[in-house]
């Protein structure tokens, strides 16, 4: 089991994954934690996705601070595979949820009534590649397996 969670090697690409998609989805987590970045904050977000979406408690409920609290965990490194899996399924739902009936693109120009799924489909090649690689180079999951080995 600690292979799966910690295992990876010191190479710079997955540290590169991690930075970039853990900057983008704090960003996002802020929003709909603390309302931060034009966010509508926890209750807001909450009151959206149980009322307007109609997901159950629970799940809106995780979502929020697998978003923020899993983003902290990517740039850190830690429990780098598990994470990723978790913003997989996480994307996977906001797609299937709420952006695939709006096609591939993006709204660029306004003339659609919402976002089509290609930031999604890059965002889910992100959390695969890491779900495969684990954390990198200067992750705490190499550290820890490191320390675990030595012990």
């Amino acid at each position: 089991m600690r292979s799966f969670l910690f295992k990876t090697d010191n190479n710079y690409v997955p540290l590169v994954l991690r930075l970039a998609a853990g900057t983008v989805m704090v960003a996002h987590g802020s929003q709909k934690l603390f309302g931060l970045f034009g966010g509508y904050g926890f209750t807001g977000t909450m009151g959206f996705f149980t009322g307007t979406i109609h997901l159950p408690w629970i799940i809106a409920f995780l979502e929020i601070i697998i978003e923020f609290f899993g983003a902290i965990a990517l740039l850190l490194g830690l429990a780098t595979r598990l994470t990723g899996l978790a913003f997989m399924v996480i994307l996977l739902g906001i797609v299937f949820t709420s952006h695939i009936q709006y096609g591939f693109f993006m709204n660029w120009f306004g003339n659609q009534k919402g976002e089509g799924i290609e930031y999604f489909i890059l965002y889910l090649a992100i959390a695969i590649s890491l779900i495969i690689s684990g954390g990198g180079r200067y992750s705490l999951d190499r550290y820890i397996l490191l320390k675990l080995d030595n012990n």
